[in-house]
């Protein structure tokens, strides 16, 4: 293909999206992207900003579904479902409680830790290059507990990980992490380090994004929908707008969390539940922690960024639902409470809710679509769109071109 002459179309302007037009526009295409609503605005604003490899593994692990089941009920529960009918639904969480089991565990998270170890990489080498300001620290990520017997449950996936990917953490009793993090509040057990973990803030990284997507000549269409693809047999050739037909010789499909609306088009099932997740952010407190932390008890994520503290997590599977739930996103404050001597800011600045596209086994789409075989789509990284990012957009790219990938590729097809 001569990419000087070939005009690609990526449909999604999140994080995934944003990085699949970086990499094909540097390999030389001419690109555009199209975007719904507004570049940089969907989940890849608010989260929590983590640049994480010791997120290896899924969701999806031995034990899950009775540790679910404890807490389900709860008043406090991190998990909520909505009641309602859902085959959908009910057929996913059949197909997650099948794979917590320690051999799909380790498949998915074999599969999961090249893209997050080489996009660690790579943000620092594009952060450099291309100068983009976006609060970038490298100060690692403290899992923290409150309980002694929680923390020490922990272990085993210390060993696992340390065993199967060389990622081990370092461990801190209640002393030892009060010297390491003084922001920590003195009842905590202790918590597990890993020195080699990353943040940034979100809405600044695509920010930059777009900055410098625009500088190297990359068309964003904003606020445009795409309604569907225009086909010539095996081929598209161009996608209807309301603006009209955008035409184009190859195509990727990165929305997230929606993806499934897309399935009859690109003639494959897409298995994706929206997992919806909260974020508050403050203005930093007067004593705020120098390093990111999860709270695996409460399961609230704790980011302290250069201009501000952000709160999030929780998971919703309550369908495309709109509306922010209030007990919901009030359990991110009651659940840092117990860890941090001051757990918030003074007022909110910010209140968000995303849709995370939340595949059951855990391990993200690549692949060309089955009815259109120039059509790429990049989708189902869970919670982990801006840890893979960087690689999913090199990757994307290098498909399309067909050149050599980085990374395997063959994890990322749509049947597993």
């Amino acid at each position: 293909m001569n990419t000087n002459q070939s005009r690609i179309v990526v449909i999604g302007g999140g994080v995934i999206g944003a990085s699949s037009a970086y990499f094909l526009r540097e390999a030389g295409f001419r690109v555009t992207l199209i975007e719904k609503a507004t570049f940089g605005s969907g989940c890849s604003h608010g989260n929590c900003g983590l640049i994480c490899p010791s997120d290896a593994l899924p969701l999806a692990s031995p034990g899950a579904i009775g540790k679910t089941l404890k807490t389900l009920f709860k008043r406090h529960n991190p998990l909520y479902i909505k009641p309602r009918v859902s085959m959908r639904l009910w057929f996913w969480l059949a197909k997650f409680a099948l794979r917590c089991n320690q051999r799909h565990m380790l498949q998915a998270a074999s599969a999961r830790m090249p893209l997050l170890e080489s996009s660690l990489h790579l943000y620092q080498k594009i952060l450099e290059a291309e100068q983009m300001e976006c609060e970038w620290q490298k100060n690692g990520l403290l899992y923290v507990y409150k309980d002694a017997d929680a923390m020490e449950g922990y272990a085993a996936t210390d060993q696992f990980l340390t065993e199967h990917f060389s990622l081990a953490a370092e461990r801190f009793d209640a002393c030892g992490l009060y010297e390491l993090e003084p922001a920590i509040a003195d009842e905590v057990a202790g918590g597990w380090y890993y020195e080699d973990d990353a943040h940034l803030r979100p809405d600044r990284l695509m920010a930059e994004w777009k900055r410098v997507l625009l500088e190297q000549d990359v068309e964003i269409r904003e606020e445009t929908e795409v309604f569907k693809f225009k086909r010539k047999g095996i081929k598209a050739t161009g996608v209807l707008t309301r603006d009209g037909i955008i035409e184009a010789d190859k195509f990727v499909l990165a929305v997230g969390a929606i993806s499934p609306q897309w399935e009859k088009e690109i003639g494959a099932d897409i298995p994706i539940q929206p997992g919806k997740g909260y974020s508050l952010t403050f203005p930093r407190p007067q004593y705020s922690p120098r390093i990111p932390m999860i709270f695996p008890q409460h399961r609230v994520v704790m980011t302290p960024m250069l201009s501000g503290y952000r709160l999030g997590s929780t998971m919703e599977f309550s369908g495309y639902d709109s509306r922010i739930n209030r007990r919901r996103i009030n359990l991110l404050k009651t659940g840092a409470e117990p860890y941090l001597r001051e757990p918030y800011g003074d007022h909110v600045e910010e209140e968000w809710f995303g849709w995370r596209p939340m595949i059951y086994h855990g391990i993200p789409i690549v692949d060309t679509s089955p009815r259109m075989d120039n059509v790429l789509v990049a989708t189902g990284h869970n919670m982990l769109g801006l840890s893979m990012g960087p690689a999913t957009g090199k990757l994307v790219s290098e498909l399309i071109s067909g050149e050599p990938t980085h990374v395997p590729s063959r994890p990322y097809q749509l049947l597993h």
